[in-house]
């Protein structure tokens, strides 16, 4: 049974922002699950679910994944809106960012978790990216570019 409700408790929050757990509750209710506020408390804690902020503004639950997935989606944003240059070196790369913004973009490049990237090291402005093999860091500057649509 509990197995069964979990699944369902994973299904519904994928589909509709549930933002309470008395909201988990009736959704559960209403597809035959009889259970208390107690119980989808216990759920939710072993499910590991988290409130995150959706797009339209109001607090849900979702899964670790999804909510690491909205974070990431921001930090793309901020890469993106940040980077206003881009240069090989041997195997490294350097963004010039906006001033401040170079922290932020740097954790969207870590959570890409591109296999040629070894790590970054982010300043103010710049960001260091350490790649592995020096074949592919044209390849890697390539598909920076296609993130920033192509502006450096």
């Amino acid at each position: 049974m509990k197995t069964m409700r979990h699944a369902m408790i994973l299904e519904i929050i994928e589909s509709k922002n549930i933002e309470t757990q008395e909201e988990l509750a009736e959704e559960l209710r209403q597809h035959g699950v009889n259970v208390t506020q107690a119980t989808v408390s216990r759920d939710i804690k072993e499910l590991r679910l988290l409130k995150v902020l959706s797009e339209e503004g109001v607090y849900r639950y979702a899964t670790a994944e999804r909510a690491e997935k909205g974070i990431n989606d921001r930090f793309i944003r901020i890469f993106t809106e940040s980077v206003m240059s881009i240069a090989g070196a041997g195997n490294l790369i350097v963004l010039k960012t906006l001033s401040a913004s170079a922290p932020s973009a740097a954790e969207a490049i870590d959570g890409l978790k591109w296999p040629e990237i070894i790590g970054t090291i982010a300043g103010d402005n710049t960001i260091l990216v350490i790649i592995r093999n020096i074949e592919d860091v044209d390849d890697v500057i390539a598909r920076f570019r296609d993130l920033i649509g192509n502006r450096s």
